[in-house]
């Protein structure tokens, strides 16, 4: 197939051709200020309206905000008209510590909205998406203030409030000046009179005739192409620093930050477990079955050995030690994976788990098949982890497991669900130790969830739900 371009005679692109279209129509503001063409396009007056209402919203930030920086005023105010020594110290301690609380409690406030404002306002002078980069805070009034005062994307909002005053103050100089000059150029013979009524400075010149006003009117449409001009740079400029400050990445760019994240950590788990397992077959395969040999071999020479000799001393208390150590390394291999989760499922070990717990536990499961070996592996060490904690530090008199597979939603996997309960004094706080982050830490891992329940005078509840199918992504909030 033969394309034929659409060409006038002259040999240029019709006016309709979409690939001319992008150079008569720059996208972006600063295209359109590095183009010849740019007092043509719709540019100059997009930034000239942006810049406009920048300075009407620094006015209003300005007035909102003045109980917060009003002690931060007078502080410096009186720095700069007293000598420092002559100060009187406590009502300079109470502005400046007044200063620190308003600014910490209240400035939030304040940026928050104008953060959001600005991303609405920066569409006029360039393109989007415009995220916030905020998290999605918990429900509840303190999940939001423990959510909003703790991120960065609320501080960097916090910083542009204070850059938008003399950002706004700047624009009002530049454009302010150039609008009235080119206004008074303008109307300048008319100010004079025919008889030179009246005099109109223009900076360093003073216009006394109309004769002399005539070229400055003339010159009064280049002012103000100067002033479209200025305007357009100072809103790029501002545009430049607000997105640096106010806009978070783009969803998708997350989402496939995320999925390289989730992939890894997949791997990982995957290399991880693998690893386990190769060390646990070669200790038990290996190391395990050397030490009982060497029993075997001790106990055969003890019989040609005299009773109650000191030979025979000192190889029965060799064969000792053997035993002790394989018992050691069994503890050993049982902690790394213990083989009745491998050889009998999740249920038996449990047992095996509440058998070997000094306080007294009841097991209940209702698991009727085998599941994915990473679901029992990390059920398993939170049951073990939790047993652990209730032997060491609660001082709890009875323990109950309970764990069983719930059926998923539709399109959904079925979800393994563990309790941990002890009737002990409660008080539990993941804040005051590493294990019950460690608890979290592993089941987040594989995608699944983790609540503690320990109001003081007991009991402790841990529950964690564990999706059945391969490891998930983290949700995007």
């Amino acid at each position: 197939m033969t394309t034929f371009d659409a060409l006038t005679p002259s040999g240029g692109a019709l006016r309709g051709d979409p690939q001319e279209n992008p150079r008569r129509r720059p996208r972006t503001l600063l295209r359109a200020l590095l183009s010849p063409r740019f007092l043509l396009t719709a540019w100059p007056w997009r930034a000239l309206a942006h810049s406009v209402n920048t300075m009407f919203v620094g006015y209003a930030l300005a007035v909102v905000a003045m109980p917060v920086y009003l002690p931060w005023a007078l502080f410096a105010g009186a720095l700069a008209t007293r000598p420092w020594d002559t100060l009187p110290v406590a009502p300079m301690t109470a502005a400046f510590v007044a200063g620190l609380v308003l600014t910490a409690v209240f400035t939030p406030l304040v940026a928050l909205p104008l953060g959001a404002l600005e991303r609405r306002r920066l569409a006029l002078v360039t393109r989007g998406p415009f995220t916030s980069g905020h998290r999605v805070p918990p429900p509840g009034l303190w999940g939001w203030v423990r959510t909003r005062y703790t991120e960065g994307a609320t501080w960097r909002e916090v910083g542009y409030a204070v850059l938008l005053a003399p950002l706004s103050f700047v624009f009002m100089m530049v454009l302010g000046a150039l609008f009235t000059s080119a206004m008074v150029m303008a109307v300048g013979p008319v100010l004079v009179g025919p008889g030179g009524e009246a005099e109109v400075a223009l900076g360093p010149t003073t216009i006394t005739t109309q004769a002399e006003a005539v070229p400055y009117m003339l010159l009064s449409p280049v002012v103000l192409a100067v002033l479209l001009y200025a305007s357009g740079v100072l809103a790029q400029g501002h545009a430049v620093i607000a997105r640096a400050l106010l806009v978070g990445p783009p969803k998708d760019e997350l989402r496939a930050e995320l999925s390289q994240v989730t992939e890894s950590r997949a791997r990982l788990v995957s290399a991880f477990e693998y690893e386990r397992r190769r060390i646990e077959r070669d200790l038990h395969d290996g190391a395990q079955q050397r030490l009982v040999a060497l029993s075997m071999d001790l106990g055969l020479a003890r019989l040609d050995m005299e009773e109650g000799g000191e030979a025979d001393r000192r190889v029965a208390a060799a064969q000792t030690k053997a035993n002790e150590l394989i018992d050691e390394l069994r503890e050993l291999v049982r902690g790394i994976h213990p083989r009745v989760l491998t050889d009998r499922g999740l249920p038996a070990a449990l047992a095996e788990l509440a058998d070997r717990c000094p306080v007294p536990t009841r097991v209940d499961t209702d698991i009727p098949r085998r599941l994915p070996a990473h679901v029992e592996g990390t059920a398993y060490f939170v049951v073990a982890e939790a047993l652990t904690n209730v032997c060491k530090h609660t001082g709890a008199d009875a323990a109950g497991v309970h764990a069983a597979t719930v059926p998923g939603g539709p399109g959904r996997d079925e979800t393994l669900l563990v309790e941990v309960t002890d009737r002990g004094p409660g008080g539990a706080d993941p804040a005051r130790g590493s294990g019950l982050t460690g608890l979290r830490d592993r089941v987040a891992v594989m995608g699944g969830t983790m609540e503690l329940s320990s109001p003081e005078g007991g009991p402790t509840r841990i529950r964690v739900e564990l999706p059945c199918g391969p490891i998930p992504p983290t949700p995007l909030t």
